[in-house]
């Protein structure tokens, strides 16, 4: 039978309606997931993922609740069909999905948390001006850590993202991301400039990783039900203590996104699942490992119902 991984998309899949679909497919299951979290952040984050507008759904302290939501809502309808994963996965934001599809931490605990984390993103980045993203293409990640080091004379310029072995993101001062996008060009890759808020993932948001410390140290975690395979090492986090502080350190850590990916294909793992909107993962996904089986959830979670339960139940 084959082995399934669950994969969880982070910032940047949200767009308006996002769930809206399935709440009114499974309005037991998935509108229940909004409804619950309306209440429990005491603010219509349902109707904002529905309805947007647009420009207050981006806003990073809506964005990522609003993402878990909706992977949430995916999750909760593809276990009553009697799917579940043997591993799971998350990008980033999508860390927090994962380890609720573990069993480490519960949808009341891991929402409080992620709704503090966007506040705290947030935050952080009205205090981060000069600052900037940039996604590299087509530079090995060995290189664009020398073309880093070469440009941190100018500020804090480091790896924030490992997407696959062909897009590596860098985080911090504008100046030095400019001149590490400049040297990426010149020596034949691509550096795309992100639209973002704050330079996340990277030293520059150690700025608020104690005030979250403190949240995820107050929080309830357990132990994994099964394996989850952490941003920060690339590798999986076994007990509560380990979960914890890799989420500590993800605030200001690089996401080891392709050598999670490698982890589970290394492990047998011949069939993921993005589960949430978008299809960001599953496109990460053709690069990485582009012999796996691969499915989006997203607006067509029935047809990959169908594909999947004519498979195996797993």
């Amino acid at each position: 039978m084959k082995k399934t991984a669950f994969l969880f998309p982070g910032q940047g899949s949200q767009k308006v309606g996002m769930g809206s679909r399935l709440s009114g497919l499974y309005p037991e299951i998935a509108r229940d997931v909004f409804l619950r979290a309306d209440g429990i952040l005491e603010y219509p984050i349902s109707r904002l993922c529905f309805e947007g507008p647009e420009e207050a759904l981006t806003q990073t302290e809506n964005a990522q609740p609003g993402i878990f939501l909706a992977s949430m809502a995916a999750l909760h309808v593809l276990k009553t069909r009697g799917l579940a994963p043997q591993a799971v996965a998350g990008h980033s934001l999508g860390e927090y999905s994962a380890l609720v599809a573990a069993g480490a931490l519960t949808f009341e605990t891991a929402l409080r948390l992620v709704r503090k984390r966007g506040l705290l993103m947030a935050e952080a980045a009205k205090q981060s001006q000069g600052t900037a993203m940039a996604a590299i293409m087509g530079i090995p990640a060995e290189k664009v850590e020398e073309i880093c080091a070469s440009s941190r004379c100018l500020g804090c310029v480091e790896i924030a993202n490992l997407n696959s072995p062909q897009q590596t993101v860098i985080s911090g001062e504008r100046k030095a991301v400019e001149q590490a996008s400049a040297e990426a060009r010149r020596i034949g890759g691509k550096a795309i400039p992100l639209k973002v808020s704050a330079p996340f993932h990277c030293s520059l948001m150690n700025r608020i990783r104690d005030s979250f410390a403190s949240e995820l140290n107050a929080a309830e975690i357990r132990a994994p039900e099964i394996p989850v395979v952490a941003n920060v090492t690339g590798d999986y986090v076994r007990d509560a203590s380990s979960v914890r502080n890799a989420l500590k350190e993800q605030v200001a850590g690089a996401v080891r996104w392709y050598p999670t990916i490698e982890r589970l294909v290394a492990d047998e793992f011949t069939c993921f699942v993005e589960v949430g909107p978008g299809k960001v993962l599953t496109g990460l996904m053709r690069q990485i490992a582009p012999g796996v089986e691969a499915h989006v959830t997203d607006d067509r979670l029935d047809t990959v119902i169908e594909d999947l339960c004519g498979v195996a139940r797993f």
